[in-house]
């Protein structure tokens, strides 16, 4: 890999789950408390395969002891299941690719705050978090506004493919755009 010298250095890497591979076979009492946590994580993990309610109840805590409202994390929470019906939506419509939904995605977010994305996140000085956990209540809402016509509109014109839920991600972002403006 490149160093910060800008040379060339041999490294070895792991990924998160190797990683965590690497720490389990530690046979350090050190280790110890790590792979504790990791157990713990483990098991929480199942009970929210077993009852998924509960991976709700941990995420609202967990905006709750990051500091924000009851009222942002509720709206946090619909955009959520707003963009899930979209993302199924559109896997029933053909859209398979993850760089498809990220174009798509980008089509909704322009036509609603003139940015994509990326362009938001550098906007917002948002490095590797959430983009969506650093918008206000009403950029949640005009989120979500985009989203949910998009989802409509696709139904609605039986959107097939990735190039017709590409206009149809423009007229659904176009609307939240269209009302944010309005607003401001």
């Amino acid at each position: 890999m490149v160093a910060s010298d800008g040379k060339m250095r041999e490294t070895d890497c792991a990924n998160t789950e190797n990683l965590f591979r690497i720490i389990q076979s530690i046979p350090s009492p050190k280790a110890e408390p790590f792979k504790r946590w990791l157990a713990k994580v483990g098991y929480e993990r199942v009970q929210e395969i077993e009852d998924p309610e509960l991976a709700t109840k941990r995420t609202k805590a967990l905006y709750k002891a990051k500091g924000y409202s009851e009222a942002w994390i509720e709206k946090r929470m619909r955009g959520i299941a707003v963009r899930e019906e979209l993302t199924d939506e559109w896997n029933k419509r053909g859209v398979k690719q993850d760089k498809e939904y990220s174009i798509l995605t980008a089509e909704i977010s322009k036509a609603t705050f003139g940015m994509i994305p990326s362009e938001y996140k550098a906007f917002k000085n948002i490095k590797q978090e959430n983009l969506r956990d650093h918008m206000n209540d009403l950029e949640l809402i005009f989120s979500m506004l985009g989203e949910a016509s998009t989802t409509e509109i696709a139904r609605n014109k039986d959107a097939q493919g990735f190039d017709q839920n590409k206009k149809v991600a423009h007229t659904g972002g176009k609307i939240a755009g269209n009302a944010r403006e309005e607003f401001i």
